[in-house]
């Protein structure tokens, strides 16, 4: 096991918590955590505590009005009225008490692995309380309040100069992160999500591109509905394998958002945990190969808490500390015994997934063919700036 990797967590992070029936339940990180700890794979000396984020921070993406809403409604005197205008005090965004200090903890988190990676101190930094891509410059959106990515991303280019690449694989797609900088070319983001005819936020169509000097720098996959490992990973390979070529980023961001597996309740994918091994296997490939292992991974979503979210999250860990032997034992039976009283579901005994968990999907030679032809369009801007470059070099 090497020592180049840093997870960063508190279980004060818990608190970002909407309420007691929201989908987005922060008891992921804790369920995470113990399995990690539970399989002997992470220590204290492994662990740094999330700082919280500064109101300078928070401001290098959003708006000083917004952030002086978030905090009034975490002190319960913010109106109705202005909270909608925000965002906030929605269905998806309910107001809860210190919303603000909860949120900024999450940011600080990032923050804190960014600073571990872009210092030299670490390679690899892993936080998955983070990942909250739906916020705006001055909105909150999609359960998220303050956009951790995207300040993350901003910080990185003031305080170390850095080109970012944003991989976004979240079954929703990172809306907040692209618009940020949809007109910058020192940041690329890669979304590969599923289509928004049928999924919130309805953004992320191949044809959103950048624009002025951005143009080209966002990167779109919108897959469809019921879309399977087979498709799900060669779309992701074959995408991030060119656009890291294309772009040649300093340092790689990845969000790693867990609904696109079939049992997520709130969107339509059809993955299982084979795609949640190797989408961390491969952002971590690419980082020694173009940005000297400068890797940092944050959360998203994930709505199957208990069956999904702790195993797939693991893996990002298990990858970048190179523990992936450990995916041939069994899920510790003191894990199990601890948490399946409280879980809604029959917690699974093993890390992968049987196949029988997927249905038959009988379009599914028609949803790859359609998916293949999405990836084209998608990359077709790159691969002719890339056949550009080769004629004249």
């Amino acid at each position: 096991m090497t020592h180049e990797s840093v997870f960063i967590y508190s279980d004060k992070q818990l608190t970002y918590r909407f309420n007691e029936s929201h989908p987005f339940n922060h008891q992921r990180l804790q369920l995470t955590y113990d399995l990690l700890t539970s399989v002997c794979s992470l220590s204290k000396e492994h662990i740094l505590e999330p700082r919280m984020a500064t109101e300078d921070e928070l401001k290098l993406v959003h708006d000083p009005a917004f952030i002086d809403a978030v905090r009034q409604g975490g002190q319960g005197t913010l109106s109705n009225g202005i909270a909608s205008n925000f965002g906030l005090d929605t269905e998806d965004t309910p107001l809860f008490p210190n919303m603000h200090e909860a949120a900024s903890l999450l940011v600080g988190g990032t923050l804190t692995a960014v600073d571990a990676v872009m210092s030299g101190q670490y390679k690899h930094a892993l936080h998955l309380g983070g990942g909250l891509h739906h916020g705006f410059k001055g909105r909150a959106s999609g359960f998220c309040i303050y956009n951790d990515s995207s300040i993350a991303i901003e910080y990185m280019k003031q305080k170390y100069g850095a080109k970012v690449l944003y991989i976004d694989t979240d079954a929703h797609h990172g809306d907040g992160v692209q618009w940020a900088f949809y007109d910058d070319p020192d940041v690329c983001t890669l979304s590969i999500h599923e289509t928004g005819r049928y999924l919130f936020p309805g953004t992320g169509s191949v044809g959103e591109k950048g624009s002025g000097k951005g143009y080209g720098y966002s990167i779109n996959l919108p897959v469809d509905a019921f879309t399977e490992d087979d498709s799900f990973i060669e779309l992701y390979e074959t995408a991030f394998r060119e656009v890291i070529e294309f772009f040649k980023p300093d340092v790689i961001l990845t969000q790693n958002g867990v609904d696109a597996h079939h049992y997520d309740p709130l969107t339509h994918l059809c993955s299982s945990m084979r795609t949640y091994e190797f989408i961390p296997k491969l952002a971590h490939e690419l980082a020694h190969e173009y940005c000297d292992g400068k890797w940092i991974a944050v959360g998203g979503g994930g709505y199957d808490m208990w069956r999904v979210v702790p195993r797939a999250w693991s893996l990002i860990w298990l990858e970048m500390t190179n523990q992936r032997d450990i995916l041939d034992k069994p899920i510790p039976q003191e894990w199990l015994e601890k948490w399946q009283p409280k879980a809604e579901n029959q917690l699974p005994s093993t890390w992968n997934d049987h196949t029988s968990i997927i249905p038959t999907i009988p379009r599914k030679s028609e949803i790859n063919e359609k998916n293949l032809k999405t990836l084209e369009k998608a990359l077709f801007h790159i691969r002719n700036e890339m056949k550009a470059k080769a004629r004249k070099g």
